[in-house]
């Protein structure tokens, strides 16, 4: 049986032949490759029932270089990528290893390998769809917002609404008027859109502090807060979000 490695960090490659020799003595190692131009070059050339591939490599990814392998190939990838691949991969024919590889991973791998049969080339596919969709953070739960000398922690599900102060965005909590050195365009990035409702160019308001909308003869829009008294103005770009109301 024969297998390439493929890894542009030199020393993990030798040290993942190192211990694939102890974990699986019948298993030649036929080439180490360390870019993805090598390694597809290497592929062709050994064609080897099994490879070990880095995912981000100079030359082209492993991803490219596993699109040359042959259909009795089975392709494992070793890559310091995303928990979420890895989770979605789990249950496939080929393996996915999140660096550092512990022993006791590797051990599974290697008799996952021996019994399974080669990985569906479809794998390939739905992994570049993994790698190039932007992954999307968690929307913002905590607020630290400075005041004196003092950091204060203020929860995000706090906040009636934001609006817009220059460089700099005013918070007001239900008994509280405070400054967050964020601009409000960069602080909407943050939020949970189902949470928080952008309805002025310079207001974002919490969808649980709405209690009506209020129209007038001209179409303008005027929301009335659970826990505040002031009333807020909608533009006319946000006003559809209210039409039923």
């Amino acid at each position: 049986m024969k297998a390439l490695i493929a890894d542009d960090e030199a020393h993990l490659a030798d040290d993942l032949r190192r211990r694939l020799a102890r974990l699986w003595p019948e298993l030649a190692v036929v080439a180490v490759a360390h870019d993805g131009l090598a390694a597809a070059a290497a592929l062709a050339q050994h064609q080897p029932d099994f490879a070990f591939l880095d995912i981000r490599m100079p030359g082209q990814s492993g991803l490219e270089a596993a699109r040359s392998v042959s259909p009795d190939c089975r392709v494992v990838f070793v890559t310091a990528f995303d928990d979420h691949a890895v989770a979605a991969f789990e249950q496939a024919a080929a393996d996915y290893l999140l660096k550092p590889v512990s022993d006791e991973r590797l051990a599974r791998c290697v008799a996952r390998l021996k019994q399974s049969a080669p990985a569906p080339q479809a794998l390939l596919a739905q992994l570049q769809t993994l790698l190039v969709a932007p992954v999307k953070p968690e929307p913002l739960r905590w607020l630290r917002i400075q005041v004196g000398q003092t950091v204060r922690l203020v929860a995000v599900e706090e906040v009636c609404y934001f609006q817009s102060a220059d460089k700099y965005t005013a918070v007001y909590t239900r008994d509280a008027e405070l400054l967050l050195r964020t601009p409000l365009k960069e602080l909407v990035a943050q939020l949970d859109p189902q949470q928080f409702w952008q309805v002025h160019r310079g207001t974002v308001v919490a969808v649980s502090q709405i209690v009506s909308a209020r129209h007038d003869l001209l179409g303008r829009v005027s929301l009335t807060l659970r826990d505040r008294t002031e009333t807020l103005s909608v533009s006319r770009s946000y006003a559809h979000l209210f039409r039923q109301m």
